[in-house]
């Protein structure tokens, strides 16, 4: 294990490793502790329990934060024609057909872009690069969202703050909240649109309990357990 440097051990030892916190309770806390000299990003973790091993049981979807990431999401849309002039028109960073597979698929466009979306008919040429997409998350997926003839809706919404999510070999979703700059309030505010869509998304395979854990972190600090039974009314708490 690699060895922590001390600001990030004086942090920790200002968290209560016992507690679960509230989550405006948490985000002023994390805001606090963090010490590095940028802005990081916050990110947030899901434990569930699934069973990762059953199709049934994935849990994969998209939902529109209502403050953002505080990132310059880049999208690239694989579509051809009108779609590809609709997508750059609203606000695409690449569009076209084959041209675009054809970068996805050597790789010189891999390292620029955050989000690929597709039309329904461009799919059956992106299926073979499910291999240099899929561990990236980059795969367009209609239950994300992000294979659609509404590609000018698709990259708007992106682009103001969409964030897809789906659940990993072990049960857990990761996810971004936004940045450490962002208030207390907009990350809780963040946190609760997730947490309600993660709610929504409970594959109706599932027995016990659904959200075993959930903590937030950001790349500088140590991570802060939240209390998954809290609600709207946790946005108030400050302590």
């Amino acid at each position: 294990m690699a060895k922590r440097g001390k600001k990030y051990r004086e942090a920790l030892q200002r968290i209560d490793r016992e507690r679960l916190y509230a989550p405006k309770a948490a985000f002023e806390l994390l805001k606090d502790v963090d010490a590095a000299g940028y802005d990081t990003t916050v990110e947030c973790s899901f434990r569930l329990g699934i069973d990762p091993r059953k199709a049934d049981q994935m849990v994969r979807g998209a939902v529109g934060l209502p403050n953002g990431i505080g990132k310059n999401v880049r999208v690239a849309v694989v579509a051809s024609g009108d779609k590809a002039t609709e997508a750059l028109e609203a606000g695409a960073d690449h569009a076209g057909g084959d041209e675009i597979v054809e970068a996805l698929s050597d790789g010189s466009l891999i390292e620029e872009i955050d989000s690929v979306i597709a039309t329904p008919d461009m799919m059956g040429k992106l299926g073979r690069l499910g291999k240099t997409l899929g561990p990236r998350g980059l795969m367009p997926n209609p239950k994300s969202g992000t294979v659609t003839m509404d590609v000018g809706k698709a990259v708007s919404e992106i682009k103001a703050g969409r964030v897809e999510y789906r659940s990993d070999r072990n049960g857990n979703v990761h996810a971004v909240l936004g940045k450490r700059s962002f208030t207390a309030d907009a990350l809780t505010e963040n946190y609760l649109a997730l947490l309600d869509e993660i709610q929504r998304q409970r594959p109706s395979a599932t027995k016990g309990r659904y959200i075993r854990t959930v903590a937030i972190s950001t790349s500088a600090s140590p991570s802060i357990a939240l209390d998954p039974s809290r609600g709207d009314a946790a946005k108030d708490e400050s302590a």
